[in-house]
């Protein structure tokens, strides 16, 4: 590909007046005459210039240029150009290459104005080129103290000469194949006119292997100041956006100065990629989505090595629903506000800041906080939340990784607002049960329950492990005895609970449901969801119940909430952690814990 920054480009089209620089001043060596002594205010002006390019002080050069230069080219413009030439020659480090006596001064070849050049060589680290040396040619004009630098385009980056633009041509080399954790192939060879790579899994390959695709906008800069040409397809998602930068390689091709060859590199190709994927529970993953719009995401609990991806498990936000009761009930131990042996009095409903925020189809439950917890209980769970405090209830999710990077490149950062922005009751009990403005990927509620299932450790999700340290044990989020708690607590959703349908004959599963509730259709007269604030819980026998009939403003439609369930098993040593969500398909206990099951089930066959 041959390569031109188009913020360079852009530059080398406006009309506007340039410096006249006789050509031959560059091409006879540039510099005759008589050597001059270093302490020449041409040979300071020139050390000072080159020392500020050297550091990006684009402004302190500026300074030093000839007033007509500065006033054909502004500030902006000026830096526009450095940059330009930096990101074609994927510049990433420039040293003065010699001491100050090494500068070369010499009277100019007989140009109008100008009364000396000086040569500063120069040594520029680049991503794609190696180091190259070469020199700064900086022609003079005026006289004593007055002396300024005679700018010209020529001097964007070294080694060019006048009426030479800086370009490159680049190409990359065969992309990378993906494997397996076995070493099985994922995908190889080149992409289809779809994006994607030929895989033995075929469908099933689709949610984790992912596409390639143009360039986007918001990596283009990053990427081809890495060498990367601009018309290369990178990847966009999946595994093949998570590790592009590994499957990619080394671009190899030529940094030209005009028709002149300034340096050159050979294109090298990156050895296969070894992911944690397991071929048969990817699989699994896809079977039980059954081509349903959702997102299954599978991890190993304590090393957080991704075991599968299926549809949207890694790139849609939604209200994770009572699913967030886990990072709710590990608050209320932390802060004491809750205790095994606390017990809520039954109710349909619990009022704060004056309205009415309603169990699920009106049910009324109440009784012990391991009861309240297997049945969803909202009167429950929202004033507990209250009684917890927003700023403790924020920073125990942003702990469990809420408002942090997740980590794995082209996942979505799972979010809720900061808690001077969670004012009130309402919204505080609405942000507890996973309402309001929470916002979850079924990623970061697959490490919200690994993280208690490793003891109250998070850890960080990868889709490869090499590289991390063997003494790598996750980060601190609650003691061990909170999350033994929550354990016992979600043990009894799967036994007793909303969660019944994850059960597992022979193996103890420990689990929560979600059923988010989303703001009816605009359609709808007087509908509003509990998307905007009002929250949604589950109880045991409102599961999966579709009461109302199939009205789409009916309050119970099951288009008009999330489903969702978070699991682990076997409880006591857990060897697979699952994140089911399943957009506008009912309640989490009749529809995603289904799915969990199945994905448990297959990875408990798998060998480790």
């Amino acid at each position: 590909m041959f390569y031109r920054s188009p913020e360079l480009t852009t530059r080398l089209r406006r009309a506007r007046p340039v410096i006249a620089l006789a050509t031959v001043a560059f091409l006879a060596g540039i510099i005759v005459g008589a050597t001059h002594s270093s302490s020449s205010p041409s040979h300071k002006l020139a050390e000072r210039f080159v020392a500020a390019w050297t550091r990006k002080d684009y402004a302190a050069m500026y300074a030093d240029i000839d007033a007509a230069s500065q006033r054909a080219l502004s500030l902006a413009d000026f830096v526009q150009d450095y940059e330009a030439a930096a990101m074609t020659a994927t510049a990433t480090h420039a040293l003065r290459a010699s001491s100050a006596h090494d500068a070369r001064e010499g009277l100019a070849v007989a140009v109008p104005g100008q009364t000396a050049a000086v040569t500063v060589p120069v040594r520029v680290r680049t991503r794609l080129f190696g180091t190259l040396a070469l020199d700064f040619t900086l022609p003079m004009t005026g006289h004593g103290e007055g002396v300024r630098v005679a700018w010209s385009r020529a001097l964007v980056f070294p080694g060019l000469r006048t009426g030479e633009e800086l370009t490159r041509r680049t190409e990359l080399p065969p992309r990378a194949a993906l494997l397996a954790r076995d070493g099985s192939t994922l995908a190889s060879g080149p992409a289809t006119a779809a994006g994607q790579r030929e895989s033995p899994l075929g469908a099933s390959a689709g949610g984790v292997v992912g596409e390639l695709g143009p360039i986007p906008s918001a990596r283009r800069a990053t990427l081809e100041s890495q060498g990367v040409p601009g018309d290369a397809l990178v990847g966009v998602s999946g595994l093949e956006r998570a590790l592009d930068g590994r499957l990619r390689g080394t671009p190899g091709g030529e940094l030209l100065a005009g028709e002149r060859v300034l340096a050159s590199a050979t294109p090298h190709a990156a050895a296969a990629v070894r992911t944690t994927i397991s071929p048969a529970l990817q699989r699994a993953a896809e079977a039980a989505l059954g081509g349903q719009y959702g997102g299954v995401v599978a991890l190993a609990p304590s090393t957080g090595a991704v075991l599968a991806v299926a549809g949207i498990g890694m790139d849609d936000l939604q209200p994770p629903g009572s699913t967030f009761k886990m990072v709710t009930l590990t608050a209320a131990l932390e802060a004491g506000v809750a205790h095994t042996a606390t017990v809520y009095p039954y109710a349909t409903y619990t009022t704060l800041d004056g309205v009415k925020l309603s169990n699920a189809n009106g049910e009324n439950c109440g009784g012990s906080l391991a009861l309240a917890f297997a049945v969803s209980c909202n009167s429950v769970f929202a004033p507990l939340g209250v009684k917890v405090g927003a700023p403790r209830l924020v920073s125990t999710a942003e702990r469990f990784g809420f408002n942090h990077d997740p980590g794995v490149a082209g996942a979505l950062e799972s979010t809720l607002p900061r808690a001077p922005k969670i004012q009130g009751e309402l919204d505080v009990g609405s942000t507890a049960i996973g309402q309001g403005q929470v916002q979850a990927s079924a990623l970061q509620m697959a490490v919200v329950a690994a993280t208690i299932a490793d003891h109250g450790l998070r850890p960080q999700p990868t889709f490869t492990l090499e590289g991390r340290n063997v003494d790598w044990h996750g980060v601190r989020v609650t003691t061990p005895a909170v999350a033994r708690t929550v354990r016992s607590l979600m043990i009894g959703v799967v036994r007793e609970g909303t969660g019944t349908s994850a059960a597992i004959p022979g193996v103890t599963v420990a689990g929560k449901t979600g059923t988010a509730e989303l703001g009816m259709p605009s359609n709808c007269k007087n509908g509003s969801g509990a998307g905007s604030g009002s929250g949604s819980g589950e109880g045991k026998t409102s599961e999966g119940s579709e009461e109302g009939g199939s009205s789409e403003c009916a309050p119970n439609n099951p288009h008009n909430t999330d489903a969702w369930f978070a699991a682990f098993a076997p409880a006591l040593h857990p060897r697979i952690v699952v994140g089911v969500l399943l957009p506008r398909d009912g309640a989490g206990g009749a529809t995603a814990a289904p799915v969990a099951r199945q994905v448990l089930e297959a990875g408990l066959r798998t060998p480790g």
